[in-house]
């Protein structure tokens, strides 16, 4: 046997046998090296949706695509709800119920009459406004509101929450919650049209909307009933409003020692019951206050309890691992009952009896600005596989509250815990949520949906990093907002969308990132053309394409410029009586010789509907290079794209102008004769560069002559509408004619006085260059005998065009600039 190749039977195992093992066994891995070096990239998650007439597609990449949607891809008009989709929609608005025990439902006392009122007026179609102070239970008493009112109106009761939101994100919000339009995103006509057949219940809690903006909401849905709950903060509707006002106030003290009792579950001893009289009067009776002291007389009755007198029977397998320890264990023999400062603000104290865990997580929502994040994100966030079970903690104290599908912290714990040192590290936290959100939005198997739901907590850490902290936050907050503004774009939060990219923009410049900044920029040019705003949308993408230039982005640079003409266009709007656009895309003149347009005045191709001056080069204006604009410009109507396609006719048109002009009107003057070249130089402002061949510059003099009668004899000239004498120019005067090309011009005869005097002056070495029309032929350079062509002295004169060009044919024919 071969000693390098050993077989089975030298380890003790027979062939058979140990193939046969070898094949019940587990395969083992593969090498992790390979795995990393053979992954599928990820996919970049692109959605395409209908804003208004625009088709947007949102590109994480480059910069998010906006044109105009064909109508045949349009979607369909929004089709209502049906109850049990409504239902569906409501259940999953809530806030997820916590993991472990089961939080106790809070009943509603001594609220009776206040729900008995707010349900008449709603069911009368009057909207509501009811204002409390925070923790004065405005929520329960709304839900057993919306209860009450399931039946009231067509679409149902929609459960709103109005935390930072703005009157816009509530109207999508209702229009979302009624009508199934997915990837659309109406335009704010088609938005308002359809609320104004809505008819909701529409029970909005948090308010923080008054003043002009609340009835423009109200204005917006005349047949929806509105219940508003608001603190005194906020501002107070307009005077014209039509909101009946309800005000709620805490409870007395019987009720509030009654809720004691019941959250308890047990009944209070003497020294509590005055402990609790005593917080009634601190707290003014607000039902907050005393669910949160219900939750100190539960911390104190487990402290006082033995940890190991029911362990046979498993009741404390709940207790954390890492609570306090019993009372016996510290040899206290009791635990004293909390001060009334400490129970008039319980949140620290409350804290301070919770797992590491639950702390972990208010700190946390305290670098967040009091939001909570979702239970999903907790064990993530804080290191712990079980961390989830702290949001049920943390409910059951009474220190969280639900704001829409999410909770955060409960009126006034926020303050509580910043005073007790939870702020400390808030950046650090800060600064970890930030980059466990960019990786999540940006994770492909992560919707929108998902994204925008937690966007209230992303844009918090956004808060967080961006004023006054260093470069590793503001790098932090760019990673972030690049990656969750995309997916509240597709996600149809524009609101958020919009508060990502401007907070993004701003840690961009702090960051000196430049290609993240002008990525911000183009999307705020995009979402600004999509919501109607084009001189913000123009401002945001000129400034997006400049910075892109600077970094030689050329595919950033494009998509911005096919926005920025997008702008223009709508700008622009329908273009009328047939006219171009002011601005000509590049490559076209701005404006048209007359040698395109008097060669073909009859044709189809240029419509002149009434008279025109037209811009040709001056020798006043810098030796000959100037040009300088005359009156209007009539031309065909259309889109910028068709400009391109006209201009291109035009120029054709212009090209077989010289080339007939030529055929009809050519007289071969020789060389060095009568009949010497009227050709200029070639203007440089650039606006022919793409269209005129300009020939090579020549010591010598001119050798290509054309007819002085000719269409591009013409082109070379100035009008003078003043009658003043111009400069001569490479020895010959210009005129002012433009003559049609089957009508020869007194200026092209040899006997002109004018012509004949230039005629005799040798060229210098600063004759300006000939230049050669496109398509144009050469004249022969051999000298030929030339007869001139004579005027019928019986033939009437033809009729100038425009007043400039009838002073400057009578000029010309006089042999002065001037005509006399």
């Amino acid at each position: 046997m071969d000693p390098i190749h050993r077989g089975p039977d030298e380890f003790g195992h027979d062939s058979k046998d140990f193939a046969d093992e070898a094949g019940r066994r587990r395969p083992s891995r593969d090498p992790l090296t390979p795995d990393f070096g053979q992954q599928t990239p990820q996919q970049v998650r692109m959605v395409t949706l209908v804003a208004g007439d625009l088709t947007l597609t949102v590109n994480p990449v480059d910069g998010s695509e906006v044109e105009p949607c064909p109508p045949g891809e349009r979607p369909a008009a929004p089709v209502r709800r049906t109850p049990e989709e409504r239902a569906a929609r409501a259940r999953a608005a809530t806030p997820p119920v916590p993991p472990g025990p089961p939080v106790l439902q809070l009943p509603l006392l001594r609220r009776d009459e206040e729900r008995e009122r707010l349900t008449r007026l709603l069911a009368r179609g009057r909207s509501v406004r009811l204002t409390g102070p925070a923790g004065s239970g405005r929520t329960a008493l709304l839900d057993a509101v919306a209860a009450d009112c399931a039946d009231f109106a067509p679409d149902g009761v929609v459960r709103l929450s109005g935390h930072k939101r703005t009157a816009t994100d509530l109207l999508y919000a209702l229009f979302d919650a009624v009508h199934d339009a997915p990837l659309h995103r109406p335009d704010r006509a088609l938005l308002l049209e359809t609320l104004r057949s809505t008819g909701a219940v529409v029970v909005l809690d948090d308010l923080e909307l008054g003043g002009a903006a609340l009835d423009e909401l109200l204005d917006a849905t005349p047949e929806c009933a509105f219940l508003l709950a608001a603190t005194p903060e906020v501002a107070a509707p307009g005077a014209d409003s039509a909101l009946e006002e309800v005000f709620l106030t805490g409870l007395d003290r019987a009720t509030s020692l009654d809720l004691l009792r019941r959250v308890v579950e047990r009944q209070l001893t003497e020294e509590e019951a005055n402990w609790a009289g005593d917080l009634w009067f601190e707290s003014e009776g607000l039902p907050l206050r005393f669910v949160q002291a219900s939750a100190l007389l539960r911390q104190r009755d487990q402290l006082h309890t033995d940890a190991t007198a029911y362990d046979e029977y498993g009741y404390l397998e709940n207790r954390p691992a890492d609570a306090p320890p019993a009372p016996e264990a510290a040899g206290e023999s009791e635990v004293p009952l909390p001060s009334l400062g400490e129970g008039a603000a319980p949140a620290a104290l409350l804290a301070s009896r919770l797992s590491g865990a639950a702390q972990d997580t208010l700190r946390f929502a305290v670098a967040l600005g009091g939001e909570v994040p979702h239970q999903a994100h907790l064990p993530a966030l804080v290191g712990d596989t079980h961390a989830d079970a702290a949001l049920g903690e943390l409910a059951g104290c009474g220190l969280l509250s639900p704001s829409g599908s999410r909770y955060r912290l409960a009126a006034g714990v926020l303050a509580q815990l910043a005073a007790a040192g939870y702020e400390d590290e808030a950046a650090d936290r800060a600064r970890t949520a930030a980059q466990h959100y960019a990786w999540w939005t940006g994770h492909p198997s992560v919707t929108p949906e998902r994204a925008a739901a937690e966007a209230d907590a992303i844009i918090a850490a956004l808060a967080r990093l961006v004023p006054g902290e260093g470069a590793g936050g503001t790098s932090a907050a760019v990673l972030l907002a690049r990656s969750a503004a995309p997916a509240f774009a597709a996600g149809l939060l524009w609101g958020a969308w919009e508060r990502a990219l401007r907070i993004g923009q701003e840690a961009g410049r702090l960051a000196g990132e430049v290609a993240e900044e002008a990525y911000f920029h183009h999307e705020l040019g995009v979402l600004a053309l999509c919501t109607g705003h084009p001189d913000r949308a123009r401002a945001e993408l000129e400034t997006a394409i400049s910075m892109r230039g600077a970094l030689a982005d050329k595919s950033g640079a494009v998509a911005g410029r096919r926005a920025l003409a997008l702008v223009e266009d709508r700008a622009a709007g329908p273009a009328a009586d047939g006219a171009f656009e002011a601005s000509p895309p590049l490559g076209l003149p701005a404006v048209v010789p007359v040698s395109m347009t008097s060669a073909f005045a009859d044709t189809a191709v240029v419509p002149r509907q009434e008279p025109m001056t037209v811009a040709v080069p001056s020798p006043a204006a810098g030796g000959g290079k100037g040009a300088a604009r005359g009156g209007p410009l009539a031309l065909i109507g259309g889109a910028r794209r068709n400009l391109v396609a006209a201009g291109a006719g035009v120029l054709l048109a212009g090209v077989l102008g010289t080339v007939v002009t030529l055929g009809l009107t050519s007289n071969s003057d020789p060389q060095g004769g009568a009949g010497t070249s009227t050709e200029q130089e070639a203007s440089d402002d650039g606006i022919y560069d793409e269209e005129v061949d300009t020939g090579e510059p020549a010591d010598g003099p001119s050798t290509t002559e054309a007819p002085s009668g000719s269409a591009s004899a013409s082109a070379s000239v100035t009008p003078s509408a003043t009658g003043s004498e111009s400069a001569p120019v490479g020895g010959v005067t210009p005129s002012a004619t433009s003559s049609a090309p089957d009508t020869p011009s007194s200026s092209g005869s040899p006997s002109s006085p004018r012509a004949t005097e230039s005629s005799h002056k040798p060229p210098t070495s600063s004759s300006p260059t000939p230049t050669k029309t496109a398509g144009s032929p050469t004249p022969t350079e051999t000298p030929t005998e030339t007869e001139s062509p004579t005027e019928d002295p019986e033939e009437p004169p033809t009729k100038p065009e425009t007043p400039e060009q009838a002073s400057g044919s009578t000029g010309a024919a006089s042999g002065s600039p001037t005509g006399e």
